[in-house]
């Protein structure tokens, strides 16, 4: 097991880390919509927020959008479900990984989308 920890990746403020590679294999922990400035109004922008804070950790992890297993989404309440599709599908285009979204009770620091991830190294 290996713990990715480069320049490219932030610190997480919690106790864990944000991608962790096993046998070729990228586990990608949740992302939430929120940047130093804070947290974007409406869930399209934080769609696109993380699934972007995504893209950033495959790219500095060895893998891709295109390599991406499967995705877990979070959401406090299913009406969130075809404004989060939507994003999901324009990010990620003709691939198609496995997916769950979760409709959830309500997110860390009142945001309306969490992201989590497994993927394969390139």
């Amino acid at each position: 097991m290996k713990l990715i920890q480069n320049e490219h990746i932030p610190i997480p403020a919690g106790h864990y880390t944000p991608v962790v590679e096993h046998n070729g294999t990228l586990y990608i922990s949740g992302q939430l919509p929120k940047t130093e400035t804070g947290i974007p109004e409406g869930i399209e922008a934080q769609a696109q927020l993380v699934l972007a804070k995504l893209d950033h950790l495959l790219t500095h992890s060895g893998s891709d959008r295109n390599h991406v297993l499967q995705v877990r989404i979070y959401v406090p309440d299913v009406a969130y479900w075809d404004a989060v599709n939507k994003e999901y599908t324009t990010f990620f285009g003709a691939h198609r990984p496995a997916r769950c979204i979760v409709p959830s009770r309500e997110l860390h620091h009142g945001c309306l989308i969490e992201l989590e991830a497994v993927a394969c190294v390139i």
